[in-house]
């Protein structure tokens, strides 16, 4: 979608006026152009087919098909469920569908060292560990990752909480956040304004905030002190977690491995208890 922004930046003054026309469209509805036919397109800008393949290739395209193709790319995983299928089922093999689901989920996970650097998860470990409380959140697709790291982070250092975004018992929660306080968040497509509502109010109160979302240009980024980028992409519908469970996985492993003092005499702890109470099956 950048890269699409700048060619139109670049030739905007070279373009006619019906031209500037589609070019406004774009920019202002890039969701709905990257799944519209090319003569829906024009009938909805109020121009010929024709006009749309010439305005294709003054921007730098073969054609509208490779314009809508780096649209997609970008945007389909920020559409809605069913918008998103239907653009999944056009680039889809299903004999190949495993194969194409291992390519996309190493994307993910590369896309998440890529844009996550060392220090960063470092420093983010640190905060962890140093926090008074800490307030994991999140709603829907996101709420497996956000759930999995409250989960781990309580076990080992027995002061984290989930809290679900949609439900309004954050809100007594979040008013008694201090400085030494610290929300994680999960957002993804097309987020949630209940997890904006809550990290304003983490804000406010001068809690710090990791964000887990797919991408830098996320609207929550704005709120985070820290950002976990986590592509969501996926081959159906859904957003996908597995690049986020990845990183998460790897926070709470390094929680155990660099903070044994904490951890160790915890876990011992919640075993003893576990094997008095016969939790576990004996066969």
């Amino acid at each position: 979608m950048d890269d699409l922004i700048d060619r139109l930046q670049t030739k905007a003054f070279e373009l006619t006026e019906a031209q500037r026309r589609i070019a406004d469209y774009v920019v202002q509805h890039p969701m709905e152009v990257a799944f519209l036919t090319v003569d829906k397109l024009a009938s909805t800008v109020g121009t010929s087919t024709a006009t749309i393949m010439r305005f294709s290739a003054a921007v730098g395209y073969s054609g509208f098909s490779e314009l809508q193709k780096e649209l997609q790319a970008s945007m389909k995983h920020k559409a809605a469920p069913q918008t998103r299928l239907e653009a999944n089922l056009k680039d889809t093999n299903k004999s190949e569908l495993l194969q194409q689901h291992l390519e996309l989920q190493y994307n993910n996970i590369q896309y998440s060292l890529d844009n996550i650097s060392d220090s960063t998860l470092q420093e983010i470990i640190k905060k962890i560990a140093a926090s008074d409380n800490i307030l994991c959140t999140s709603v829907r697709s996101g709420r497996p990752v956000g759930e999995y790291i409250a989960f781990g982070v309580n076990r080992i250092l027995g002061n984290c909480k989930y809290i679900d975004a949609d439900k309004s018992e954050w809100v007594d929660e979040s008013i008694s956040l201090t400085s030494s306080d610290l929300i994680i968040a999960v957002s993804y497509p097309r987020y949630a304004e209940r997890i904006a509502n809550m990290l304003e109010v983490a804000k406010s109160c001068g809690a710090e905030i990791i964000l887990i979302t797919d991408s830098y240009s996320s609207p929550m980024t704005k709120y985070a002190d820290f950002i976990l980028p986590c592509s969501s992409a996926s081959a159906a519908s859904h957003n996908s977690i597995v690049s986020a469970i990845f990183i998460v996985d790897y926070i709470l492993s390094a929680l155990a491995i660099n903070y044994p003092e904490r951890t160790k005499p915890r876990l011992d702890k919640i075993n003893e208890i576990l094997t008095k109470m016969s939790y576990h099956t004996k066969r």
